[in-house]
């Protein structure tokens, strides 16, 4: 061959093995940057498949407990649960009730694994409706911003007793942070982290968790979630965010939205505020149909997802394969 045609730089040599390509290596992916979301549904005595999911359930309190200390087991260091109350009403009273399910199984969580995972919470009150939205509805049927950041924080409030670690406000109401650190701080619980859902799109992937929850929304959220044409507004909400108190960052959902994860991921790199992102319940479900079809190799694929939203900048991933993921890098 001609040396005018042979190529001076070679890029393929540090791709030459495994150990050379793990050696330069610019992203990792470790079972601690993993947090599995879980749902507990009240009065269940076993485990219920959910349909939308596969492999994923509504636990009882017991199969809870389990999940818990399997993902502890796995090198997880976080969980982050929702509670399916068996009634419903429309101030979603279940969700500040001590002995409601979500308190309850954050209680039991805590007591299962004490400081190996961070146990999270979910505060909003969609789960609790019987109209399926996020806040306190106006007469008119419109989402009370201010009505419902008094829920929030008492919700948040509740979790703190039971044992969370770090609330996770998603309702996406202006204000919530504030009022939630507020509450937490004056009723004592000045060390439980406020983990912010500063960037939550109104997005067609939430289909699956819908199912997950029982929710009965009616109509969409889209006068409270951001508009997904809009990226420069998220930086807005996560300054805001972090101004009022967020100890960690979050973009939901995370594949659709990885351009927004990168520019949130430089932000709080600023800031010096973690980011995480939320791996949604559609995004599992794709994957899981294209899998179960033999349309794609399914393990592969998953780490190739996970280590994608690492790349666009989470520090942290929810994901409903967490424990499994773990062990497939622990096995890789």
């Amino acid at each position: 061959m001609s040396d005018l045609l042979r190529p001076v730089v070679r890029p393929r040599r540090l791709r030459t093995t495994a150990a050379m390509r793990d050696l330069v290596a610019e992203t990792t992916l470790e079972p601690r940057q993993l947090v599995l979301p879980m749902f507990v549904r009240e009065g269940a005595s076993e485990p219920t498949p959910i349909s939308t999911m596969p492999g994923v359930v509504q636990h009882s309190r017991d199969s809870l407990r389990k999940a818990a200390a399997e993902a502890a087991e796995a090198g997880l260091r976080g969980v982050m649960l929702f509670g399916v109350p068996e009634t419903k009403d429309a101030l979603g009273s279940g969700a500040t009730d001590p002995d409601g399910i979500l308190n309850v199984a954050l209680a039991d969580v805590a007591a299962e694994v004490g400081d190996a995972l961070v146990v999270m919470s979910d505060v909003c009150l969609d789960e609790f409706t019987d109209h399926g939205h996020c806040g306190v509805l106006t007469p008119e049927g419109v989402v009370d911003n201010d009505a419902t950041l008094a829920r929030y924080a008492e919700m948040a409030v509740q979790h703190a007793r039971a044992g969370a670690g770090l609330v996770g406000p998603s309702g996406m109401m202006d204000g919530q942070v504030a009022v939630i650190r507020e509450a937490l701080d004056a009723a004592g619980h000045t060390d439980v982290g406020i983990l912010a859902y500063s960037v939550k799109y109104a997005s067609a992937f939430y289909g699956p968790f819908r199912e997950a929850v029982d929710s009965a929304l009616q109509g969409d959220r889209r006068t409270y979630q951001q508009d997904g044409r809009n990226a420069r507004e998220a930086v807005r909400e996560l300054l805001l965010d972090i101004d009022e108190g967020a100890d960690i960052v979050m973009v939901k959902p995370a594949l659709a939205y990885l351009d927004v994860l990168r520019q949130v991921a430089d932000v709080a790199a600023e800031q010096g505020v973690p980011v995480a992102a939320y791996n949604i319940s559609g995004e599992y479900a794709m994957l899981e149909a294209a899998a179960a079809n033999g349309w794609i190799d399914r393990e592969p694929a998953i780490l190739e997802t996970l280590t994608s939203i690492r790349r666009a900048g989470a520090d942290m991933i929810l994901t409903y394969w967490a424990t499994e993921a773990a062990r497939l890098l622990r096995d890789a």
